[in-house]
């Protein structure tokens, strides 16, 4: 058997004024037998696509594959771009393959479309025609309705944010097409949406009762004796779409399709009763009271105190660094700034030379501004690495000329490429150890948790004006279907 694997992957942030360009896809694109070769061995969906495969003595037919992270909307010319090569593409392997394995992130949003992930969906179905096993592996922060899973014969999202599962991921997609194929299971799909949003940072599913939820979709698979999946998705929250928030898809064998109806509505139905705690599982500080607090607990910490500037979505937000600076603080970390103006300038500058530069807060008016370091570069270089946290372990990361500055006490790391910074690479590539720093600024969401709730003494995660608020009510929504969805509008039953 020939099995087709394709994706295109962006979670947009539709407020953010610079489109991700057909530039910043081809730095990740890899295409025909490079996915193999650079997936194969990774922790991602495709690396799980893979595994499977090779597992059974299938063989991958690699078409295109590209995958950013957060980032402003899909440029109307980087969708085309790329669902064109993905039609030329089967079109060329057409009586050639068996089935198709898809990756797309569910939160892509491009400046005229609102749901582009299901666009490709519908695209890639027309072009293997009606019968051909399709199944897909998606993130857990897609947005979803009935529109996302026609024509699709299994679909699967993460369990877990952080997205240590992602190699697992493309492991049960890859698994359910197989069966499929192999005549095992016939696949059934029932998606059901609790009317209800929550920001990111509360989406991180260590965080009772949504772990709770979690565990108990991955019991059901495991103790169910007929074949059945359950994909529970937080939704995404800053992309403007009118299918923004929970869903929960279930992937289940056609003689329980009864029970795939049941088992949606009533996972739905946990999730609606328990939204209030879902959406307030800890407290979110202000700016100066939270970097106070940071600068009271290091006296008595052991371990560094973790600061998380959580409404940054592009890496660039000064308003924690700013703060900090004022309250003096020393012996701080601010790691992967995205400043490619900043970098290059130190870099040029070179290794133990004395810069003075305007760093960060440029991506747009809520990003709080440049702020003036001045200090000695301590690192400077083109940063390649492979990821050695356990989210995305394996894979090549590529932040371009790079630079680490020592700005009176605060050791700033300055990219070209944006990256959040969530596992311990962002001090290692550099020679340096986190655990040395008494304060750590990152700007994940869930991420960081994996490796940073261990490491951190404590975290304080902290609100600031960019466009990832802990309060969805300042947003300025145009298709989110607000007065239907909690925090927005709260019915006493759905």
């Amino acid at each position: 058997m020939r099995i087709a694997i394709l994706g295109m992957s962006l979670e947009s942030v539709s407020f953010l004024p610079n489109e991700s360009t057909i530039e910043d896809f081809e730095r990740c694109a890899v295409r025909g037998d490079q996915i193999e070769a650079r997936y194969r061995n990774t922790n991602t969906v495709v690396g799980g696509f893979i595994k499977i495969l090779n597992q059974v003595g299938w063989e991958p037919v690699g078409i295109v594959h590209t995958q950013l992270g957060a980032a402003g909307p899909c440029s109307e010319d980087a969708f085309a771009r790329y669902t064109n090569e993905i039609e030329e593409g089967l079109e060329k392997v057409a009586g050639e393959i068996d089935g198709v394995l898809l990756h797309v992130h569910g939160a892509m949003t491009t400046p005229t479309r609102t749901d582009p992930d299901a666009d490709i969906t519908h695209l890639v179905r027309k072009a293997i025609g009606p019968d051909m096993p399709l199944v897909m592996a998606l993130d857990y922060h897609a947005n979803l309705d009935e529109r996302s899973i026609l024509g699709v014969h299994g679909f699967f999202g993460y369990r877990r944010s952080p997205h240590t599962d992602m190699g697992e991921t493309g492991e049960r997609a890859a698994s359910c097409l197989v069966k499929y194929i192999k005549g095992e299971i016939e696949p059934v799909l029932a998606i059901r949406k609790p009317p209800m949003m929550i920001p990111s940072i509360f989406s991180a599913t260590n965080l009772r009762p949504l772990a709770d939820v979690m565990e108990d979709a991955r019991r059901l698979q495991e103790t169910s004796d007929e074949y059945v999946d359950v994909s529970v998705f937080a939704g995404f929250s800053y992309a403007d779409v009118p299918n923004c928030g929970f869903s929960v898809v279930v992937t289940a064998n056609a003689q329980n399709k009864q029970s795939a109806d049941e088992v949606a509505d009533e996972f739905a139905d946990k999730i609606w009763k328990l939204r209030r705690q879902i959406a307030n599982p800890f407290h979110v500080y202000g700016l100066q009271e939270g970097v106070t607090a940071a600068m009271t607990k290091v006296k008595d910490a052991a371990k560094p105190i973790v600061i998380l500037e959580h409404a940054d979505r592009l890496n660039d937000s000064t308003y924690v660094l700013r703060e900090l600076q004022k309250q003096g603080a020393r012996n701080a970390a601010v790691p992967f700034l995205w400043d490619p103006e900043a970098a290059a300038e130190a870099v040029a500058s070179g290794v133990g030379s004395i810069v003075e530069l305007a760093v960060g807060g440029k991506s747009c008016d809520r990003a709080g501004g440049p702020v003036t370091l001045k200090g000695e570069v301590l690192w400077a270089g083109d940063l390649v690495y492979k990821v050695s946290g356990p989210m995305d372990n394996g894979n090549t990361i590529n932040l371009g000329a790079t630079a680490v500055i020592n700005a009176g006490g605060i050791v700033v790391s300055i990219t070209t490429y944006s990256k959040s910074a969530i596992d311990e690479d962002c001090f290692k590539a550099f020679g340096l150890n986190a655990i040395d720093f008494d304060i750590i600024v990152l700007r994940s969401k869930t991420h960081f948790r994996a490796v940073y709730e261990p490491l951190a003494d404590e975290i304080l995660v902290i609100d600031t004006p960019d466009w990832g608020p802990a309060d969805l009510k300042t947003l300025p929504y145009q298709h989110v279907k607000t007065g239907d969805l909690y925090p927005f509008a709260d019915r006493a039953e759905r």
